[in-house]
């Protein structure tokens, strides 16, 4: 199981940097907005994450380097858990940058417990043995994340039309 949990977190950790090199406008200000830094310090901030979501999901990708990866991301997600936290705490409204589309509203839990719960899955992977993943492995890490971003676009349905029922 390490080989499948680590390729399925390597793949959010990558694509999450990627969405952030395509999306560098939009996703300077959710940083900005997210930390409550000033809006010049968006971009800088975003393009930091990206390289350490990039490092940390090549990482989780080499079994050598594994634990330090999973160390990185469960420290990274538990940090982007606490400022959605935040955000959700003070109903702040505004593009948190969370999925590929831009969607300004008040933050709910769903991305608070999905950046918990993954910083909790980065942790078991580093406490895994490290094997070299086999085509399999991937198969079911790119399944696992369908799943994943499948349950993000649920998620942003019926935040959406509970919000509008309202």
């Amino acid at each position: 199981m390490a080989s499948p949990l680590a390729l399925f977190l390597a793949v959010v950790l990558l694509t999450a940097a990627a969405h952030k090199l395509a999306a560098r406008d939009r996703l300077a200000t959710a940083a900005a907005r997210l930390t409550g830094v000033a809006p010049a310090l968006g971009q800088p901030l975003s393009l930091a994450a990206a390289a350490v979501e990039a490092g940390a999901g090549l990482a989780l990708a080499v079994p050598a380097a594994r634990p330090a990866g999973a160390i990185v991301a469960a420290l990274l997600w538990t940090a982007y858990a606490v400022l959605l936290w935040r955000a959700h705490r003070a109903g702040r409204a505004f593009d948190c940058g969370c999925s590929f589309g831009a969607q300004p509203k008040i933050v709910t839990l769903y991305p608070v417990r999905r950046a918990a719960v993954l910083a909790l899955l980065a942790i078991v992977a580093a406490l895994l043995p490290a094997a070299m993943p086999g085509a399999l492995d991937l198969f079911a890490a790119l399944a696992f994340f369908a799943l994943y971003l499948a349950a993000g676009e649920l998620a942003a349905v019926s935040s959406t039309g509970r919000s509008l029922a309202r």
